[in-house]
């Protein structure tokens, strides 16, 4: 079954920049995963970062360090799998 959940997503301007958060993400143990852009979203190429509103203040850190270059932080409800 599938329900509706708030999700913290990141957009990006560049493939290569999205690429490059996936892989800093991973490698530092942030919580989320890669999706296509959704279509609420308008931003520079299709892919975004999909992650727990808990991981809001971590990636934007992150941004203002300039360790992820993001275009934009959204909160969007995506539909997820309801874990059994």
């Amino acid at each position: 079954m599938r329900t509706r959940v708030l999700k913290l997503v990141v957009a990006f301007s560049e493939t290569t920049d999205a690429m490059e958060a996936e892989a800093y993400f991973q490698e530092h143990h942030i919580e989320g995963r890669m999706i296509p852009l959704p279509g609420a979203i308008f931003a520079g190429c299709g892919l975004a970062w999909a992650a727990s509103l808990k991981e809001r203040s971590t990636i934007e850190m992150l941004i203002q360090q300039q360790k992820i270059k993001a275009q934009g932080i959204y909160e969007i409800q995506l539909f997820e799998r309801k874990q059994q």
